[in-house]
C-alpha cells in the first residue's frame, strides 16, 4: 500500500451517540462538544508523533472547525468540503475524499455502524476506531491523545502497519447470490420488526445471530454469543446463535443495549468456519451492526460468509509499547 506523505484522516460521525436508544435504554450521550474535544486531542497527539498533515471534513455542526480553529498548528490541518447529504453517504464521501488525497490511516469516531461504513468504502484502509456510539464492540475506548499518537506513528511510517496491525474480520452478506452489504460484528435476522427502526432489538424477535466476534464483556448481540462460545477479534472463526423457544427452556439474560437486559431463548450455538457460506431462508428483517437495512422474503436466499479481509486495526497500547522499545519516544538535544 502506497502512502502519500505523512497524512492522517480523522472521520467523525456527528450523530453517533445521539439516537433514540438514549431513551429506550440507558446509553450515554456523546455531545458535539465531547467530539470536538476528542478531535482536538487526536490532532495534537498525531502532530506530536510525526504526521505532516491532518485531513478533516466539513459536517453540519462544524465540530471539526471548532476543534482546530485555535490551534497553533492550524496550518497543518485541512478541512475538506463536499455537498452534505445528511446520511451515511457523508461518511462514504469523507472516507473517499481523504483516500484520494493520500490518506491510508484513519481515526474513526463513532459506533460500530460508522466504522462499518468506512470499512465498506475502503476495506484496505488502516483504522483506529474510537467509541462515541451506542453498542460499541468494534471501536475502542482509548484516550484521544494516545489514539492520535498511535495513529501518527503508523501514518508517518515510523511503525510498520504490516507487522504491528491485524486485519479484521468482515461478515459478507449476499441475497440470491448478489452481494448486498457487510458487517463488522453482527448480522441478525429479526422477526416481527421493521426497516429503519432505531429502537433496541426485542429479545423475543431474535432469530439467527451471525457474529464475527462474540465478546462476553460487551453490549448488544456480541455477548449473546460470548456467554456461550467466546470468540475474539483474532480468532479464526465466527459464531452462529440460533434463537427461539425450545423444549428445555434454555435462555440467557444479556445486555442487548446499554443497561437494557433481555431473556434470549437459545436453540443452538456453533462455530462458523471462515470463508464458508452459511445460508438462511425466511421472511425477516436483516440488521447489520445494529442497523435494520434489508427486508427478506420467504423465497430469498441469504448467504453469510466471514472472511479476514477487512481494514487493518491499530491497537494504541501495542503501538506505543513498540515505539518505546524502539526508542521513538525520546529525543536527544
Amino acid at each position: 500500500m502506497d502512502f502519500n506523505l505523512n497524512r492522517l484522516g480523522v472521520i467523525v460521525n456527528p450523530m453517533s451517540g445521539r439516537d433514540v436508544r438514549r431513551v429506550a435504554a440507558k446509553a450515554s450521550t456523546s455531545t458535539h462538544h465531547d467530539k470536538q474535544q476528542h478531535i482536538t486531542r487526536i490532532v495534537l497527539g498525531a502532530l506530536e508523533h510525526g504526521v505532516d498533515e491532518i485531513l478533516l471534513a466539513d459536517e453540519p455542526f462544524k465540530i471539526n472547525r471548532r476543534a482546530v480553529e485555535n490551534l497553533p498548528a492550524r496550518n497543518k490541518v485541512k478541512i475538506l468540503k463536499f455537498r452534505l447529504q445528511h446520511s451515511e453517504q457523508d461518511t462514504v464521501q469523507m472516507t473517499q475524499l481523504m483516500w484520494d488525497a493520500g490518506c491510508r490511516v484513519f481515526v474513526v469516531l463513532g459506533g460500530d455502524g460508522t466504522s462499518r461504513i468506512v470499512a465498506k468504502t475502503r476495506p484496505e484502509a488502516i483504522i483506529l476506531p474510537l467509541s462515541t456510539g451506542t453498542n460499541n464492540v468494534f471501536p475502542q475506548f482509548v484516550e484521544a491523545s494516545i489514539a492520535g499518537a498511535a495513529a501518527g506513528l503508523v501514518a508517518s511510517q515510523q511503525i510498520d502497519y504490516k507487522t504491528h496491525c491485524f486485519r479484521c474480520k468482515l461478515i459478507h452478506i449476499s441475497v440470491n447470490n448478489v452481494p448486498r452489504d457487510i458487517a463488522l460484528i453482527d448480522a441478525v435476522l429479526l422477526q416481527n420488526d421493521h426497516l429503519g427502526s432505531f429502537l433496541p432489538f426485542a429479545a423475543e424477535n431474535l432469530s439467527s445471530i451471525f457474529l464475527s466476534r462474540a465478546e462476553p464483556a460487551s453490549v448488544g448481540m456480541s455477548p449473546i454469543g460470548g456467554y456461550l462460545m467466546p470468540c475474539s477479534q483474532l480468532d479464526d472463526y465466527g459464531v452462529l446463535v440460533q434463537c427461539g423457544k425450545n423444549r428445555q427452556g434454555r435462555h440467557i439474560r444479556a445486555p442487548i443495549s446499554p443497561g437494557l437486559y433481555g431473556n434470549v431463548p437459545i436453540q443452538s450455538v456453533s462455530k462458523m468456519t471462515l470463508d464458508q457460506a452459511y445460508s438462511a431462508q425466511q421472511d425477516a428483517i436483516l440488521a447489520v451492526d445494529g442497523d435494520r437495512i434489508i427486508k427478506l422474503n420467504a423465497t430469498d436466499e441469504l448467504a453469510i460468509t466471514i472472511r479476514k479481509d477487512g481494514p487493518f486495526i491499530i491497537e494504541p497500547a501495542k503501538i506505543m509499547a513498540s515505539a518505546a522499545k524502539s526508542g521513538l519516544l525520546f529525543e536527544f538535544h
